[in-house]
């Protein structure tokens, strides 16, 4: 995705690397916990929006296989890219709960930075593998928040528990927001 060369070309390159992406957005999470300024019920109304977030995803995890077969129901139907919206909704849990500006200010800049792009890279794929399916489903889908409620059950695929926990990976990253949301609580003296 570009052709840029030099500091242009190094970024575009960050952008569209999913490692950085994932790494980075994970390690904000301890951030927002270890930098949580105190208030009882932002702290609980943040951590309830991330665990509806990581609902979603392990939603969205469980009827995906990736690169074989285009999701067009449930999760699907509603959004292009429902991890995306999960991922979103962890993070603005952990933004609420923390509060502190300059941490606000990080995770604003790194949403903006790299979920962008990987909208356009996934997108960029899917169309590639899919082509004529995904162009039909990407004129009714918006990306990453929906803009209408009009679900479709899941006819081409049942969630799938092992599909979700061990093959997407949702388990460890359902462990690892726990363990980060006990630290916010800790760190926030309500624990």
């Amino acid at each position: 995705m570009g052709g840029r060369t030099g500091l242009a070309g190094w970024l575009d390159r960050l952008r569209y690397h999913e490692m950085s992406r994932q790494g980075l957005g994970l390690l904000l999470l301890p951030v927002c916990s270890w930098f949580v300024l105190i208030g009882d019920t932002r702290i609980i109304v943040g951590l309830v929006i991330a665990l509806l977030g990581q609902i979603w995803r392990i939603y969205a995890a469980g009827v995906i296989y990736k690169n074989r077969q285009l999701a067009t129901t449930g999760a699907y139907s509603l959004v292009r890219h429902p991890l995306y919206l999960g991922n979103f909704l962890i993070l603005a849990g952990f933004m609420l709960a923390c509060a502190d500006i300059y941490v606000l200010g990080a995770a604003i800049f790194f949403l903006l930075f790299y979920y962008p792009a990987a909208i356009r890279y996934e997108d960029h794929k899917l169309e590639g593998i899919f082509g004529d399916d995904w162009r039909a489903w990407r004129r009714q889908t918006p990306a990453m928040f929906p803009t209408r409620l009009k679900w479709q059950s899941n006819s081409n695929a049942e969630w799938n528990a092992q599909q979700s926990l061990r093959r997407n990976g949702e388990l460890p990253i359902s462990l690892y927001l726990l363990a980060c949301a006990v630290l916010m609580l800790y760190r926030a003296g309500l624990i």
